[in-house]
């Protein structure tokens, strides 16, 4: 519609894409129904420019314009409009000029908003009657001819109309061509349960090698090149693997048994904060060599993507739809600038299965984590997700480990269903002394884990409070507890939020006798991060559990309309007394003290 092409920054952002490599489709026919109003407003109220297709201008794009009274116009349009598009490969855009005969539907009343227009309209006849007085007066047709064919086609009308009262959507219509072998999970339980998702030693050692070797002539960074001498080192110990290798197994791993992986996001090639390292740029030329393109079987694109996460997300969860045998991943440049690409989140994403029974399995990374940077810089609003899970729709994660989101990662592909994953990455765990894995933790039978226990946790019949939490609070709380000796806290991370992993947390609460509290801490204030979301469902597997309370209690930040504080100290205060206030210290006082100008900072107990 002319005032949406004008209007929409969508359109826009298609047409930039127009000439990027990863993005461009080869040309794309742009067709505008200018029917002069967009739903009330008028053309001068929509737009600045003469025409909706003025956009196109940015990227040097043919534009037509041609009167949609003339059928034979407007055809010639599309045949010139698709020859150049098929010669040169680019964008072109046809402006039909036109009108709309009702108002927005049958029944509106465009009298009330365009009463000139509308006064025209209705006096002026319809292009099939303009078209066949000529065609008569040329005397191609007569208007016996003219009448039968108008009456046979209300006829199809009518009987498809008839035939819709019956007609019952296959849930399964889509599942052929690229879908085959894949499916709806058969009930909910098929889609939670887990899959072996471990790799081979064999292969491991290889895709070792593939990440630590420089082909010779190569330049890379000084930086880069510790940065492998210390992947080496893993690799030869069997130890402390770390974000960044956990996930470069998983794509390996993948291309190596035939799938594709496709990721794309404003810094993805390096990461944003330095961790990837997916492409090694020559220091002298500039050339880049991209270590996981040269495995054989399955085909790697990594890609540095435009800025918008509007057009880049949709662009990504079109291009899983048309490829389900390929890992599509977009990488937000921190996941606060995902609100920037809600419109497809709500339409497509969490919803596009129940609505057009279209299954989808892009997977969505949103650096996510309070380490004091600020509003903009902290939260990638995880609540909004789960706010919009239901139905088994879409999965939610927050991993802490390496090897569980290399697992969570092969997932994807490993099972014979797609659905959308929600990613909360991490920042600070990107290179936290515990926020490793060995070697075996991705080998053999292994599979991801939808919770983790405690590293240093006390024997279960000694728990006497169960601090449940997700992401990398759980470390905060962990360094906390073992500093003040406390050895009657249990800290269990949730891995993954949706669906809600009720059956082993119960399996988890009923091994605990002697359970006097749960808690359930995070960093993100009281209206945001998982708590509503969760405390329903904590509350179910205390009741089937049956152990000692009935009711979680919160540990975190207060209420707050913006997402984080932007003060250094404010947050290291914010996080030291949540921490406290997890473990059962009294901390409130010296919070009021911080809150009336105390300057001395909150810090855990143990300190």
């Amino acid at each position: 519609g002319d005032a949406a092409f004008a209007g929409q920054g969508i359109v826009w952002e298609c047409l930039g894409f127009s000439g990027i490599r990863g993005y461009n489709t080869g040309g794309c026919l742009h067709f505008i129904v200018n029917n002069q109003v967009g739903f009330t407003t008028s053309p001068q109220y929509a737009r600045s420019s003469p025409y909706p297709s003025d956009v196109a201008k940015g990227v040097q794009a043919p534009i037509f314009h041609v009167n949609g009274d003339d059928p034979e116009a407007v055809t010639f349009a599309c045949k010139i409009a698709i020859e150049f598009r098929q010669t040169f490969h680019r964008d072109i855009v046809i402006d039909m000029w036109c009108y709309r005969r009702f108002g927005h539907n049958e029944g509106d009343e465009p009298g009330f908003t365009q009463p000139l227009m509308y006064k025209v309209i209705k006096n002026h006849p319809a292009v099939s009657t303009l078209y066949a007085q000529r065609l008569q007066a040329e005397g191609v047709i007569d208007a016996n001819w003219s009448n039968e064919h108008a009456m046979r086609f209300v006829q199809a009308l009518e009987q498809e109309f008839a035939s819709a009262a019956d007609y019952k959507a296959n849930a399964a219509d889509w599942f052929g061509g690229r879908w085959s072998g894949l499916s709806k999970p058969a009930d909910p339980e098929t889609a939670r349960r887990n899959v072996p998702t471990g790799i081979t030693r064999k292969l491991f050692d290889s895709l070792g090698r593939t990440l630590t070797t420089v082909p010779e002539g190569h330049n890379i960074h000084p930086t880069l090149s510790r940065v492998l001498d210390a992947k080496k080192t893993m690799f030869s110990s069997g130890e402390n693997f770390d974000w960044a290798t956990g996930e470069a197994l998983a794509f390996g791993s993948l291309l190596s048994e035939g799938y594709g992986v496709r990721l794309s996001g404003q810094d993805s090639g390096r990461g944003t904060f330095s961790q990837r390292h997916g492409v090694w740029v020559d220091q002298t030329t500039e050339e880049k060599y991209v270590p996981l393109s040269t495995l054989p079987h399955g085909r790697f694109e990594i890609l540095d993507s435009p800025l918008s996460e509007f057009g880049v997300l949709g662009f990504e969860y079109g291009y899983a739809g048309a490829e389900p045998k390929t890992l599509v991943l977009w990488e937000a440049q921190f996941g606060d600038f995902v609100n920037g690409a809600q419109t497809m989140i709500d339409q497509f994403i969490a919803s596009g299965e129940a609505k057009w029974l279209r299954a989808n399995g892009l997977v969505m990374l949103l650096p996510h984590g309070y380490e004091g940077q600020g509003p903009e810089h902290s939260s990638a609003r995880l609540e909004r997700f789960l706010q919009l899970c239901a139905e088994d729709n879409i999965q939610v994660a927050n991993c802490t480990t390496p090897a569980n989101y290399f697992h969570l990662l092969r997932r994807q592909m490993a099972r014979p269903f797609r659905k959308p994953l929600i990613v909360m990455t991490p920042k600070s765990l990107l290179r936290h002394k515990l926020a490793v894995s060995k070697a075996e933790d991705f080998q053999g039978e292994s599979h991801f884990m939808r919770i983790l226990s405690d590293m240093n946790a006390p024997a279960d019949k000694d728990v006497k409070r169960l601090i449940l939490c997700s992401g990398k609070v759980a470390y905060d709380l962990m360094e906390a507890r073992d500093a003040s000796g406390d050895k009657n806290t249990s800290i269990v991370r949730i891995e993954q939020l949706y669906p809600f992993p009720s059956e082993p947390l119960i399996v988890r609460l009923k091994r605990m006798t002697n359970l006097e509290e749960l808690v359930w801490a995070q960093e993100e204030p009281r209206n945001a991060g998982s708590w509503s979301f969760v405390d329903p469902y904590l509350e179910e597997c205390l009741t089937e559990a049956n152990v000692g309370p009935t009711r979680a209690r919160y540990a975190g930040r207060r209420a707050a309309a913006a997402t984080a504080t932007g003060l250094a100290k404010r947050h290291q205060a914010e996080q030291a007394a949540l921490v406290a206030e997890a473990l059962g210290h009294n901390v409130r006082k010296e919070i009021r003290r911080q809150r009336s100008g105390g300057k001395k900072p909150i810090t855990p107990p143990s300190t």
